[in-house]
């Protein structure tokens, strides 16, 4: 089988029509997540909205709990612009060993205590699942990325850490609770105060995806604080669970190789933590189906897992000396195949992309305004290293999302995104 022929029979060929089907089945979700319904999308409220961002800003204490390091910062605002005064990084608590929560509080108090009377406000970016509760506070679902802190899941997060920093003498008027994602989208909101913006969307791909957006309060119909409510709250849209993308049999099958199969489908067809695993099966099939040569499928048996820069070597290096090269090696035909497999590979994760942001646009009818548009603040190693995809989903935000729709968005990269996103939440009484 010719390779293209492959690659057409197995649903990696994208085009409009494609893009559109999946743009209007993303938004039904969304709405449905909103509305408290069975759906994949948990459209979770943040219960921030940028609109309460005070004008008269002050120093904010900063803590970023990631997967690897835990950062502590103090944010100044002077005239606006922020600025950091005061960085420690940590490695992040309950990784190299399992701690109670106790443990994990009282360390992160003691973190603080040097920023005593600097701030009386914390913004605490917690990147792990959590519910954020109406008060801002959050009550952690699960953990992740190898944190291992005993009694932490269900447990409230800004509280008790609040109860340990007065216990150190701290006194802490206000803690609030947001992940990475959110942080992001204020990240942007908070360095580019001299552009206008018709709305702003936190997206991150890295290991992961995910991405929010702002949400007028009466779409929330599932929050009765909210639904009644005038105004805006930020909703974290849990994007990577989204399981009505069109999977193919190699995807179903990867899927069952997974740590948890069913779960966060849509992740596991464009985030970097799986791309490596799921194109080693694409490339697999087509073995099987006669795209390759004998040569190249004696190779591939040797060939337990490839990685995300593996990927990255061949397409900028496909005459290299890297793995997926010397599969190749020696036959222009089975190169050129690897390529073209590659590169609808990365075609399908692009144009999957390019559906979720646009499915935000156009649920809340943002960006239609040349002069206006959409910020889309943008995090994440896949998002950034990745050429060829970095490349095409711009490509496909232009001429599926600027072109036909006429929504017009700008994607962004701002410096301590997460550190000043989560400051200015911190701001919020």
């Amino acid at each position: 089988m010719l390779m293209k022929e492959f690659i057409r029979q197995y649903g990696l060929i994208v085009d409009y029509a494609c893009f559109e089907e999946n743009l209007d089945m993303f938004v039904n979700e969304m709405e449905k997540g909103l509305a408290g319904e069975n759906s994949s999308l948990k459209m979770l409220p943040t219960y921030i909205s940028i609109d309460d961002i005070p004008e008269k800003r002050s120093n904010v204490i900063v803590i970023d709990a990631g997967g690897t390091n835990l950062r502590i910062a103090l944010v100044n605002f002077d005239y606006i612009t922020p600025s950091i005064s005061y960085f420690k990084k940590y490695p992040m608590l309950g990784i190299k060993e399992t701690i109670t929560k106790e443990e994990f509080f009282s360390t992160l108090a003691s973190y603080i205590v040097p920023l005593a009377g600097k701030s009386k406000k914390i913004g605490f970016c917690f990147s792990f699942p959590a519910e954020i509760l109406p008060n801002r506070d959050g009550r952690a679902i699960s953990l992740s990325k190898e944190v291992k802190i005993n009694g932490i899941v269900n447990s409230l997060i800004g509280e008790p850490l609040k109860n340990a920093l007065a216990e150190k003498g701290l006194d802490i008027e206000n803690i609030v609770i947001l992940n990475d994602t959110v942080a992001s989208l204020l990240g942007a909101k908070a360095v580019y105060v001299d552009r206008v913006y018709d709305s702003y969307i936190g997206f991150i791909l890295g290991t992961g995806t995910n991405s929010c957006y702002i949400e007028n309060n009466f779409n929330i119909l599932k929050s009765d604080h909210l639904k009644n409510k005038p105004g805006n709250c930020i909703i974290n849209i849990e994007s990577g669970g989204y399981a009505n993308a069109p999977r193919t049999p190699v995807d179903e099958s990867f899927d069952s190789l997974t740590e948890k199969p069913g779960e966060q489908l849509f992740e596991k067809m464009i985030s970097g933590a799986y791309q490596g695993g799921l194109l080693l099966e694409f490339i697999r099939a087509a073995a099987a189906n006669g795209c390759f040569s004998k040569s190249f499928e004696e190779k591939l048996a040797d060939v337990s897992s490839i990685e995300s820069k593996e990927i990255d070597d061949f397409c900028a290096y496909p005459y290299g000396d890297n793995k997926l090269a010397c599969l190749s090696k020696g036959s222009e035909k089975d190169r050129v195949s690897l390529f073209e497999l590659i590169d609808a590979f990365f075609d399908r994760a692009a144009v999957l992309s390019a559906v979720n942001l646009a499915a935000v646009m156009k649920k809340t009818g943002a960006g239609k305004n040349p002069c206006r548009p959409v910020c889309i603040s943008a995090e994440g190693s896949t998002f950034y290293k990745s050429k060829l995809l970095n490349e095409k989903i711009n490509y496909y935000m232009i001429d599926f999302v600027r072109k036909r729709l006429n929504i017009y968005s700008e994607f962004v990269k701002a410096e301590n995104s997460t550190l000043y996103g989560t400051a200015l939440a911190g701001l919020l009484d």
